[in-house]
């Protein structure tokens, strides 16, 4: 009973984020163009109006995120590094597909594919981006991205990255004590740097490939966290995404 708790209180906390922005820890600002493939996913309810969440693009018509940021998503702004960048790309959102074995953030499938009402045009600035090949390994340095405030600034628009390495996934398991199935940890444990409430939905990217997308960690602890950022694993999903693509295409 007392881990059920825990996993709903995880999820709970975990859900706020995106209703925040976007928050990298310890990280810098991109440079201009430097992830092409990253995206904003909007709302533009009375209540939120703007960014909610992080995606990526994986096809020119198809961006992946994190299924608990499905919070009556409208569009994704393509092509930006800053959130207020009056060049943005603003692409309707026509499908929302979550993962069909997804019913919360602490019992692991947090993926979700969102289909656009057409394709992006493909230039320097909007570029879609390779998934895994393969499985991770611990101790394999990636990067995380994502919009918003810092520990030291509570909010900007800037896209910021920080490098965070690949935790074994059995050593994981041992100081978390519990996780989903299926997922990948990286950054946030023994280690100020990683991601936080509202970079959700957006990548883990190792060697040029997306291999996790950002899905929880522990309640709201960022700047000194002692339990593992959790990613859901894109390689353990690749059949439901081409699938999913396939079929909705």
């Amino acid at each position: 009973m007392l881990a059920a708790h825990k996993l709903l209180l995880l999820h709970i906390l975990a859900s706020l984020g995106p209703i925040d922005g976007s928050k990298i820890i310890n990280g810098s600002i991109a440079p201009e163009h430097s992830l092409p493939y990253m995206v904003s996913v909007q709302s533009v309810d009375d209540h939120i109006n703007g960014h909610i969440c992080g995606g990526f693009l994986v096809s020119e018509d198809f961006v992946l995120t994190a299924a608990h940021c499905d919070n009556k998503i409208e569009q994704v702004a393509v092509g930006i590094n800053n959130l207020n960048d009056n060049n943005r790309k603003l692409m309707d959102v026509e499908g929302r597909y979550k993962h069909p074995s997804y019913s919360s953030v602490g019992h692991g499938y947090d993926i979700m594919l969102l289909k656009l009402s057409s394709k992006v045009k493909l230039d320097k600035a909007v570029q879609t981006i390779p998934l895994a090949t393969s499985e991770t390994s611990g101790g394999q340095r990636c990067h995380v991205a994502g919009w918003g405030r810092t520990e030291k600034i509570y909010k900007s628009d800037d896209l910021r990255v920080v490098d965070v390495s690949i935790l074994d996934l059995e050593e994981c398991r041992k100081i978390w004590g519990r996780l989903p199935d299926k997922v990948i940890c990286a950054g946030g444990y023994e280690t100020r740097k990683g991601f936080c409430q509202g970079d959700s939905g957006g990548p883990l990217v190792c060697d040029g490939e997306a291999v996790g997308v950002v899905s929880f960690n522990r309640y709201q602890i960022c700047e000194y966290p002692d339990k593992p950022n959790v990613y859901t694993d894109v390689y353990e999903h690749l059949a439901w995404i081409q699938k999913t693509i396939k079929s909705y295409s």
